[in-house]
């Protein structure tokens, strides 16, 4: 498999080969065989993208997000779901019910390198295009017919790589295009994070670099009317119970 990604798409390649590497892991905490099997086809060395810090920061994001995302599943079974910047991520196989509908959308290099590595699925549509225009809304507005629930958007790995005003920008284009609102799961680095990136154990090794930081969840919803903040966790608290989880399992054995 060959790629061509742009500076800011090849940070993708961080998450995935996190993933792969804990997938191989004997007690690992997610299961990822599809991260596995394009890291075996690509034949790349992972050191470079898969540092500790970065490693406990993926892992810890994974769980969360994807316990959040079942839960909104379970309350509500027929959503639309749109992973903003998706890259390699596999998350519908892990929520999947049998009965949402899921959008994949990203630049078009990447949904091309994308489409190199996953087969066209049941309820699933890879959308190439910007989060910042308008384009990609149109098939999300038909799926939510005759649906009830509101749809959901994920951006992971995506706002830190954004300006203030794109994060906005994209903001005012769900507001616009989905009236009827929606629930937006996103992730943001913190301001410390974003003038110390020389430093990040992986995403110095690439030529993307922080765009933005926020020290409160609600700078992300001040930036534009009508976006309620309704809750913000940090990866610190996945990653503290992981830790504390292993020392218990270390002093019993």
């Amino acid at each position: 498999m060959e790629l061509k990604l742009g500076d800011v798409q090849t940070t993708a390649l961080i998450p995935l080969s996190i993933k792969a590497n804990e997938t191989m892991r004997k007690n690992a905490r997610i299961k990822d065989k599809k991260a596995v099997e394009i890291i075996k086809a690509l034949n790349i060395d992972t050191a470079q993208y898969d540092k500790f810090m970065s490693h406990e920061g993926v892992i810890a994001r994974t769980i969360m997000l994807d316990r959040q995302l079942k839960g909104i599943i379970k309350n509500a079974p027929d959503t639309v779901i749109v992973n903003v910047g998706a890259g390699f991520d596999d998350r519908f196989s892990r929520v999947d019910n049998g009965r949402i509908i899921w959008f994949d959308l990203d630049l078009p290099d990447s949904i091309a390198a994308r489409r190199k590595a996953f087969p066209e699925r049941e309820r699933v549509t890879m959308l190439a295009g910007s989060a910042l225009e308008e384009d990609w809304c149109g098939q999300v507005k038909d799926a939510l017919t005759g649906r009830k629930a509101k749809p959901v958007f994920i951006a992971e790995g995506l706002f830190m790589y954004l300006t203030l005003d794109q994060i906005r920008t994209f903001l005012e284009v769900l507001k616009s295009n989905f009236p009827g609102g929606g629930i937006l799961i996103a992730e943001q680095n913190g301001k410390f994070m974003q003038k110390s990136e020389k430093h990040h154990d992986t995403v110095k090794n690439t030529n993307a670099h922080f765009m933005s930081g926020t020290d409160s969840a609600q700078e992300i919803a001040n930036l534009t009317d009508g976006i309620q903040l309704v809750e913000e966790h940090s990866f610190n608290e996945e990653i503290q119970h992981t830790c504390k989880a292993l020392c218990t399992a270390a002093a019993e054995s």
